[in-house]
């Protein structure tokens, strides 16, 4: 509950200090203010589950894990936005405002005990979405973008009401706990088909957030078209927020009805594994590639939604961190890449624009390295730890098929994953000496570190949690 309080006051103190004569003291405000939220997060950590305004809010170890990674997230991201400042045409107070009010809905998503507390959330964090994927207003890209994604999000956010709706007319309730004993009391087969249709609409407008298949066509247009600081968030924030609500609206409500929805995830999940992996190949943009690529990822976390056991909740929360730190990192290099390689004006998002960077950019190259191979699930990194928890916990329930076609499809991903690599080290370029500001530097180094950290001694993060 504290982040929430103190995100609040600190976005409109944010959106205040923008009125001061100079940008310089935004960043460091905000980075201190998401330091002070994230150290708030502990403090009822091993409290035991505790439920905050009238039950609708309930704060237990699970949500201050998937807190914390969507606080680090916030701050890492943030760290590396400092382009903002150089910008003239830049309002940054108002873009760090907006991602402060964001978290507070992300907060909202993953410790609901109450779904219109779910609601309130997912739409806090969308609205902000919106207006920053659209902060570019003279790249007609941005416009476009914020445009498609305000639309399909518009009709999401329909399908979700409609579900919770369909919830309370069969159930009486809006509280977890009270359908949860509705739908376990009743005998298997004899609930009411009000209830199904409910928690499938209810899944629709949650699995749009996440860029599950076939709700994902905004995915590519969107990541592609957004300032790529923002996509950074998005790709992050809004994916690991998203699925610990799922976790928990299934977990904590439907259990009782487990053999209707577990198949239903598990189709979708094969389906978003295919559409991601075979759409990542036939890209030529890296930030593309890195779309369609998060599209897969959320068929990985689907998977372990399926066997809905306590191994899942911690595969989730590594896997979220895990695709977290990578993708913070591929995105940074490709933000300090692109603007030094330009088309026609445009920053170079395409692989050539990574030609020769180990040449005059070999820790830029490492960097990048690690978090492909993270990515692809390779060994040493906390990506393939992340997949193998996954695979486990699916394994363990007995669900053998949806293993076996989800480490087929991570094959797929060595290869769109290898060509930025070979792009780098392999191909000749013209890319000259990038300067990195020494604190953009720390945080990638800082990322870097703690994929190959948890790639090597796993058991440290389970310890901690």
């Amino acid at each position: 509950m504290y982040p929430i309080i103190l995100l609040s006051v600190l976005g409109v103190v944010t959106l205040f200090l923008g009125f001061s004569k100079s940008k310089n003291i935004l960043l460091p405000s905000t980075l201190l203010f998401l330091i002070v939220a994230l150290a708030s997060n502990f403090l009822d950590w091993n409290q035991g589950p505790l439920l905050y305004f009238y039950d609708m809010l309930r704060v237990d170890n699970l949500t201050l894990s998937f807190n914390a990674i969507v606080l680090l997230s916030a701050f890492m991201i943030v760290a590396i936005s400092g382009g903002f400042q150089d910008n003239a045409d830049s309002e940054p107070a108002e873009y760090y405002g907006l991602m402060l009010f964001s978290l507070v809905g992300a907060i909202m998503m993953i410790g609901f005990e109450h779904l219109i507390m779910l609601f309130i959330g997912v739409e806090i964090l969308s609205v902000a979405m919106y207006v920053l994927t659209g902060s570019n207003k003279r790249n007609l890209r941005s416009n476009e973008a914020a445009l498609k994604y305000f639309l399909m999000g518009a009709f999401a956010t329909g399908f979700m009401l409609f579900g919770i709706t369909l919830l309370y007319g069969a159930t009486g309730s809006f509280g977890l706990a009270q359908i949860q004993g509705y739908a376990s009391n009743i005998p298997a087969g004899t609930q009411p088909y009000l209830l199904y249709a409910g928690l499938l609409l209810l899944l629709i407008g949650m699995l749009f957030k996440v860029s599950a298949a076939p709700f994902h066509f905004w995915t590519p247009d969107v990541y592609e078209g957004a300032p790529t600081i923002f996509t950074t968030f998005m790709s992050t924030i809004v994916k690991t927020a998203g699925f610990a609500a799922l976790f928990r609206l299934l977990s904590h409500s439907f259990t009782g009805i487990y053999s209707f929805w577990w198949l239903v995830i598990a189709v979708i999940a094969v389906l978003t594994l295919l559409v991601g992996n075979i759409g990542a190949t036939s890209q030529n943009s890296f930030k593309r590639m890195l779309a369609y690529s998060g599209i897969s990822h959320a068929g990985y976390l689907l998977i372990a939604l399926t066997s809905l056991s306590k191994p899942s909740a911690n595969a989730i929360i590594f896997y979220s961190l895990a695709y977290s730190l990578s993708t913070i990192c591929a995105f940074g290099v490709l933000m300090l890449v692109s603007k030094e390689k330009t088309v026609e004006g445009q920053p170079n998002e395409r692989y050539e624009a990574f030609n020769g960077l180990a040449k005059n950019n070999p820790l830029l190259a490492f960097i990048l390295t690690v978090s492909m191979l993270s990515l692809a699930g390779i060994p040493l990194t906390a990506g393939f730890w992340g997949k193998f928890f996954v695979f486990t916990s699916a394994a363990e329930r007995g669900i053998i098929w949806l293993t076996v076609i989800a480490v087929l499809m991570s094959t797929v991903g060595i290869y769109y994953y290898f060509r930025v690599i070979i792009s780098s080290y392999l191909k000749e370029g013209d890319l000259i000496k990038i300067r990195v500001a020494p604190f953009y530097q720390v945080i990638l180094l800082l990322a870097t570190f703690l994929t190959i950290l948890f790639g090597l001694a796993p058991g440290i993060f389970e310890a901690l949690i």
